[in-house]
């Protein structure tokens, strides 16, 4: 059963993989291989190979064939549906997932898309799981950032069933239309429960986190705090987990027991341990329940059932056994899960400490015992977080060995003890969530300390496929029983993992990167043994902007741990908005900027004249001139680089006045062959002069999906194509990665939308 059901999951994952999905025919040959499985046992483990793959593509073409019709993108739509999320509320904003029942434009009916996400901007009203509404949106299809390294928000959205996304109108049709039944109700009922603990905790922070252990609700948690967790690898005992299912079950368990003893009738009619046992599932289903059914929750509840049924029938089973069918049962249930990185976590935890300490004789104490399991699963999930691009914490064992028993025996069993008193006696949950909040808040402050200790995190850098096998392999032979032979082998194996970096560009070459921000610019420039990044992408809310959700992770992957030159080109926030995610996150040597004095760090003025040599690759400043008046977008810095003869120009946002300048002043520097082109594509820039000027092979221009600008003008477009040149949008392209070698060559651009593409991915253009 174990080997059917990883070949299973290895065909579900083999589905998820396709860059275009299958014909739904491929099912039609699902009866041929039933029979050639029941008339050829050998062939069962091909069949649950392909059994996989069939579910896999049934659920894939279930979901995409309910979508937004293209048309419809952009337009004023009325919308009938039902709210069915906890809304996540900030000052800014509030978003939810709504299921549409009814959608028109125009009087004309259309198929609904199903769940959608929405944001309410402007004098959002209070908003309920649980309500119908009748609401005037704008809607578009699910769009994200494709980078190296980066979230993929288009695959997060297909695997939640989201079909598209947009925001609520100003509009007097806006309104309640009633209340929805159902299964909805839990969301109304973790809300309910949010609710109370915001209005009765002292201090926000804290109840943001009660909120996490409580009902799983994470929106309140702000970035640094992740950060901390992410630094100390405690990032599990927050979010909702078998762990604390675990607790509650246990919790229920010892009590329900105990009490059961006390009654001699009902002893007589149903053993304690079986009254136990229900109380244990019934308890870890409200508490699954309360977090929304997370996947970690589903695999612990589901492994718990099995368990429990297994003890209630007299038919035990083996705990690889327990965990095997939690694991068929949770992708047979939701194919899109292996996309997650909570699943391979979830059960790679698991699956690690039983391997761990199978097939191991003798007694050992509580405390060795404990400290093995952290070093189990730090071991086994330390290629798994460098797989999925996530950072590893190297304290994460010791800081676990005193943090997890403080939440299971204490956080825990307080948090959900103030959530029974808000219903049974309201005034004494105060006093205890006051207690669990200052707790919480306390420990944050230790981990602050903890994080501050340097070289404790260790990020994965791009490294080919090859390196994961023997890393996996040495995770195994690490593990296992002393009595298994050379074992050492294990750190042999491991080694590529280890020493193994990026491929650097060669001297006297450059790499050159335009990443994908939406609406708005990040460069990043790599020689040998220096890195430059141009512009940081813009904010898009407080916990929110492209320097830390798209430069850093690029940066991390590329094995870049310092820049040593950033330049700012102007104080616009769709450039200077991500500074606030980078700057204690990596080393910065210099940063330079068109306009200081918008920027809230120091920073010196860019100006005509510098320029500098890294590892045979020249870099020159084109604009402004220091003593000139410019301002706003004209005060852009002009970059350029060449190598090797070659030369690439990054002008920012400059408008047409600053190129007709720099055609007289510098037209002999100007030809290039790479561009950015200006100010995203805006007809206030890339006058004909300029483009003639220029006269590139490739132009890249970076602007977002639907943008209310505009951007870039098709006019424009056709100027910058009238000179031959690719023009390359990162909308369509994602990032664009340009080499040019020591040899003046440079190789065709690499579009990183094309190496991630996926099926569930709008295609905007037929890649070659």
């Amino acid at each position: 059963m174990i080997t059917g059901t990883l070949v299973f999951v290895a065909g579900v994952l083999a589905l998820q993989w396709q860059a275009v999905l299958p014909s739904i025919w491929w099912v039609t040959s699902l009866p041929v291989l039933l029979y050639l499985g029941y008339q050829f046992p050998g062939f069962r483990l091909v069949l649950a190979l392909f059994l996989g793959f069939v579910w896999a593509l049934l659920h894939a073409h279930l979901i995409l064939d309910h979508g937004l019709v293209s048309e419809l993108e952009g337009k004023d739509l009325y919308l009938e549906g039902v709210v069915i999320s906890i809304p996540d509320q900030t000052s800014e904003r509030t978003r939810f997932e709504f299921q549409v029942e009814r959608l028109n434009l125009n009087t004309m009916e259309y198929p609904s898309p199903g769940r959608i996400r929405l944001g309410w901007y402007r004098n959002a009203p209070d908003i309920r799981a649980g309500e119908r509404w009748g609401l005037v949106v704008r809607l578009k299809q699910p769009h994200g950032f494709m980078n190296p390294g980066g979230f993929d928000y288009e695959g997060w959205l297909f695997q939640h069933g989201i079909r598209a996304t947009g925001y609520v109108r100003t509009s007097t049709r806006n309104r309640v239309l009633g209340q929805a039944g159902g299964l909805v109700n839990i969301q109304r009922w973790r809300q309910h429960i949010r609710d109370k603990i915001n209005a009765l905790s002292p201090d926000a922070a804290g109840a943001a986190l009660l909120n996490a252990l409580v009902i799983g609700d994470r929106a309140g948690i702000k970035r640094q705090h992740w950060q901390l967790f992410t630094n100390t690898g405690t990032s599990h005992l927050i979010a909702i987990s078998g762990l604390h299912i675990g607790i509650v079950a246990g919790l229920a368990f010892f009590l329900m027991r105990r009490l059961w003893i006390y009654s001699e009738t009902v002893t007589l009619r149903l053993p304690a341990q079986h009254a136990a046992t229900i109380a244990a599932l019934i308890a870890a289903a409200i508490y699954a329940a309360m977090a929304g059914f997370a996947i970690p929750t589903q695999r612990a509840l589901i492994m718990l059932i099995v368990f429990s049924l297994g003890f209630l029938l007299r038919r035990p089973a083996r705990p690889e056994r327990v965990l095997a069918t939690a694991l068929l049962l949770v992708v047979i249930w939701d194919p899109l899960v292996v996309l997650s990185a909570g699943f391979w976590l979830s059960f790679g935890a698991v699956a690690a400490i039983l391997y761990g300490f199978m097939g191991r004789i003798g007694k050992i104490g509580w405390i060795r015992q404990w400290g093995r399991v952290q070093w189990l699963v730090a071991l086994a999930l330390a290629p798994v977080l460098l797989a999925l691009s996530l950072q590893i914490s190297l304290l994460a064992p010791l800081v676990n060995l005193i943090a997890v028993p403080l939440f299971s025996f204490l956080v825990v069993p307080m948090a959900l003890l103030s959530v029974v008193l808000l219903y049974l006696f309201e005034p004494m949950a105060v006093p205890v969530l006051e207690l669990v909040g200052w707790l919480l808040i306390t420990g944050m402050s230790g981990l602050g300390y903890i994080s501050e200790i340097p070289f404790t995190t260790w990020s994965g850098s791009e490294l080919p496929v090859w390196v994961w096998i023997p890393a996996f392999l040495g995770v195994m032979l690490l593990l296992s029983p002393s009595a298994v032979p050379a074992r050492w082998l294990g750190v042999v194996f491991l080694a590529p993992l280890v020493s193994l970096r990026p491929n650097l560009p060669a001297p006297g070459a450059a790499q050159i990167t335009v990443l994908d921000v939406g609406q708005g610019l990040a460069v990043v420039v790599r020689t040998r043994h220096h890195a430059l990044v141009y512009d940081l992408g813009p904010k898009f809310s407080d916990g929110f902007d492209a320097g830390s959700a798209v430069v850093l992770p690029f940066l991390r992957q590329a094995g870049v741990g310092r820049v040593d030159l950033l330049i700012l080109s102007n104080g616009d926030m769709d450039h200077q908005g991500g500074l606030s995610g980078v700057l204690d996150q990596v080393e910065i040597g210099l940063i330079l900027s068109g306009e200081p004095q918008r920027i809230e760090v120091e920073v010196e003025l860019c100006r005509t004249g510098q320029n500098w040599n890294w590892n045979g690759v020249e870099f020159r400043m084109l604009h402004p001139k220091q003593h000139e008046k410019w301002s706003g977008n004209n005060s852009s810095c002009v970059l350029q680089i060449e190598v090797a003869g070659k030369r690439v120009l990054v002008p920012g946002d400059i408008h047409a006045e600053v190129e007709q300048y720099l055609v007289v002043e510098s037209s002999e520097l100007l030809k290039s062959d790479l561009v950015v082109i200006p100010h995203h594509g805006s007809k206030s820039s890339s006058s004909p002069g300029f483009i003639r000027a220029v006269s590139p092979s490739y132009a890249v221009v970076s602007t977002g999906y639907r943008n209310r600008y505009g951007f870039p003008n098709p006019e424009v477009l056709r100027r910058w194509h009238g000179t031959g040149a690719e023009v390359l949008n990162t909308v369509e392209f994602g990032a664009v990665e340009v080499s040019i070698g020591a040899d003046g060559v440079i190789t065709p651009p690499v579009y990183y939308r094309q190496q991630r593409q996926r099926y569930w991915q709008r295609q905007f253009i037929q890649f070659k």
